[in-house]
């Protein structure tokens, strides 16, 4: 998952005004595909082969690229293709080194503006937010809800089925540019805004299946249920999961029904990462939310994605909540059983010496921040066990 960074923004020029003060706009769009470049390079992956030839002309190309967008002949380039396994088996389509400058081009002009118009409790993939922040306003709702967990109250969670692969991208370019339009209302003749509309035109709407390139076998795919892949999808429908744009994108699609769930159905105590999201209510509010979640499911279905039917689970506070890879109890949160099996694994690869300690050292790191030392405990007694007979 791509991480929301914000390392040059404040240095970067964003308004039409701020353009026209150098010489011409190609020259400002220049030194913005240039802090571009640089975004890439450093939150990207160093050593492909399309990064390295990039950087071995980076003037003559980024100049190449910075006259095809000005002269409306930019498009994006086809990418890769291939199957992860962890911590899920999903299908990943990685984009080239100069579509990826694109991308953080696009993100650097615009995000902040949409940052601003999403609510506090959505966590995915922004500044000073992520996993972290959400398991701990769950916590933050629960005892809010509960008076410090004092009383029993309900959390309902839900999901949303296959929701990469299930965009309409007619209407999710409609949402970003209907945004776009109110960041630069008093700019609309500008050419900053004429070319982020192009721009947002040709990410959103190329079809990332046409002529892409499969890394692996194609029986990679067999046991990838086929809601999860983009070439089982009508034309139209689904983006890439792991560009910077689609992490953003993911966030403006679902704003309206961050908006809808707090703001029209009235309940405050509401979060979501990705599209996994709560609603934390009292035991008198529960036959009203249950009446609700019809509602939620035809805001959903109006925006041509839908609920997942197995993934609707009620749970109260007294029996823990599982989110985003812990489970949050009264007083303490524990890492969930995947965290547990992962961290055994690492402990025994490297008493195996089949793998350096860096793994090992990333999971201590992340169950730091929970009630983690028994866990820890078990996972390396029984390393010690297994070589002990």
């Amino acid at each position: 998952m791509i991480v929301a960074h914000h390392t040059k923004r404040a240095e970067i020029a964003t308004t039409p005004e701020d353009a026209n003060l150098n010489n011409s706009f190609s020259d400002w769009l220049l030194l913005q595909l240039r802090r571009a470049y640089y975004d890439a390079r450093k939150h990207g992956k160093r050593k492909t082969h399309d990064e390295q030839d990039f950087e071995i002309n980076e003037d003559e190309n980024l100049k190449r690229l910075c006259d095809d967008i000005v002269n409306h002949k930019y498009c994006p380039s086809r990418g890769t293709v291939h199957i992860i396994y962890k911590p899920v088996m999903r299908e990943i389509f990685a984009a080239p080194f100069r579509d990826r400058i694109v991308h953080h081009l696009i993100y650097n002009l615009v995000y902040d503006w949409w940052d601003s118009q999403f609510i506090y409790d959505s966590y995915s993939c922004r500044e000073e937010k992520g996993t972290l922040l959400g398991i701990r306003r769950l916590d933050h709702h629960i005892r809010s809800v509960s008076g410090n967990y004092a009383e029993e109250v309900y959390i309902y969670k839900l999901d949303i089925q296959g929701f990469f692969m299930s965009i309409p991208r007619e209407k999710l370019l409609k949402m970003a540019l209907a945004g776009l339009q109110k960041q630069y209302k008093d700019h609309l003749d500008s050419p900053v805004y004429k070319m982020l509309v192009i721009l947002w035109q040709q990410i959103i709407m190329d079809d990332p299946v046409y002529g892409v390139k499969i890394v692996g076998k194609k029986s990679d795919w067999v046991k990838l249920p086929p809601e999860k892949s983009l070439f089982n999808q009508p034309p139209g429908i689904g983006i890439v999961i792991g560009n910077l744009t689609s992490q953003l994108l993911s966030n403006i699609f679902l704003n309206t029904l961050d908006r809808f769930i707090k703001y029209q159905l009235g309940y405050k105590h509401y979060g979501r990462y990705v599209d996994d999201f709560y609603i934390v209510v009292t035991r008198d509010q529960f036959p009203q939310l249950k009446n609700d979640i019809q509602a939620i499911d035809g805001f959903l279905s109006g925006l041509g994605v839908k609920l997942h039917p197995r993934k609707r689970k009620v749970y109260s506070s007294s029996q823990g909540v599982p989110f985003l890879g812990v489970v949050v109890h009264k007083g303490y949160i524990l890492p969930g059983e995947r965290v547990r099996k992962n961290l055994r694994q690492a402990c025994k690869d490297v008493e195996m010496g089949t793998k350096g300690i860096t793994t090992l050292v990333s999971y201590l790191g992340h169950v730091k921040h929970y009630d983690h030392f028994k866990m820890v405990s078990d996972a390396f007694e029984k390393v010690a066990w297994s070589y002990r007979y």
